[in-house]
């Protein structure tokens, strides 16, 4: 008797849309957008005692959405120039996947950015018109640099320049514009302390471009790592760390409470990041736990600058 062998197929398990959404959004990376806002605003309530709640609340919404598109943005742009693939990678670096594992389409992550992009240039407008039109100097360059990070023409990312605009955009453009929004008025301070943290995204975009170096150049995206190699991307990474806590340390001997110092506490955090960096930087998925500890250096260094400050407002 012959006998038929049936297979079934038994499908993955369907993920809810929420849950594909916060993959596509990368939640873990947007810290680096509402720290240094709350920074911003710390410093504004420790050194001239005002809190505006309604704007302090709507540039932290801002930011953060705003950072939503950008990722979202990157990944249909790193898509289309087939940098983004599947395959087993480094889940620090790379896109969300939610294209290229086929949860979303292109034109619905395209759309998703769109629509963060349109709230954020909303609230941006709506702060601009209450607390002062210098903000749009602030608003449009950072919805310029969200945007055109990864999309053409301009597509700066793609030529070397998006660790600069990290800074900038990730350091005293939102510390300062959150200060602003806070006092009405501009200050140094502000502006070196944001420092701080803007250096701290530079390193960590660079160390999650290093697991990406061969996509990177195969898909014309021409950042540092991908320009001069992975060896020169350790010294980067390590440059922009130790800038930051020259910074840091600059920062408290000059216009910032002593408390600030607390920071450093993230440095032997950074240390680690850095020993497996150098041991594990030709394979991808070894150095992974150097991504993620460079994310905790990050919120680390930010939580205790805020800390700090409070500390000043209370002793």
């Amino acid at each position: 008797m012959h006998v038929r062998t049936v297979t079934v197929a038994i499908p993955k398990a369907e993920r809810s849309a929420l849950a594909v959404w916060f993959q596509a959004v990368r939640f873990h990376f947007v810290p680096p957008s509402f720290l240094p806002a709350i920074l911003g605003g710390v410093i504004a309530w420790v050194r001239h005692g005002v809190f505006d709640c309604g704007g302090f609340s709507l540039v932290l919404a801002g930011v953060t959405i705003c950072h939503f598109g950008i990722n979202m943005i990157d990944d249909v742009f790193d898509y289309l120039h087939a940098v983004d693939s599947h395959g087993e990678k480094n889940p620090f670096s790379g896109g969300s996947g939610v294209i290229t594992d086929g949860l979303l389409s292109v034109r619905q992550v395209a759309a998703g950015a769109v629509v963060c992009f349109t709230i954020t240039a909303l609230i941006g407008v709506y702060l601009a018109a209450t607390r002062g039109w210098p903000l749009v100097m602030f608003g449009l360059f950072g919805m310029f640099c969200a945007v055109f990070y990864a999309a053409p023409p301009i597509k700066f990312g793609y030529r070397g320049l998006g660790e600069c605009a990290m800074i900038v955009n990730f350091g005293p453009l939102i510390g300062m514009g959150a200060y602003y929004v806070q006092t009405r008025q501009f200050s140094f301070e502000p502006f070196l302390v944001s420092l701080i943290l803007g250096f701290m995204m530079w390193s960590m975009l660079v160390i999650n471009e290093i697991p990406d170096y061969e996509a990177d150049r195969h898909g014309g995206k021409w950042n540092l790592v991908a320009r001069f190699g992975r060896r020169a991307g350790i010294r980067f990474y390590i440059g922009g760390l130790i800038v930051a806590y020259a910074v840091l340390v600059a920062a408290a001997l000059t216009v910032s409470p002593p408390y600030v110092l607390l920071g450093l506490v993230s440095i032997p955090l950074a240390y680690r990041s850095v020993r497996i960096l150098r041991q594990h930087y030709c394979d991808p998925l070894a150095m992974a736990p150097a991504n993620a500890t460079m994310i905790k250096v990050h919120m680390a260094t930010g939580v205790a600058l805020i800390l700090g400050y409070l500390l000043a407002r209370f002793l």
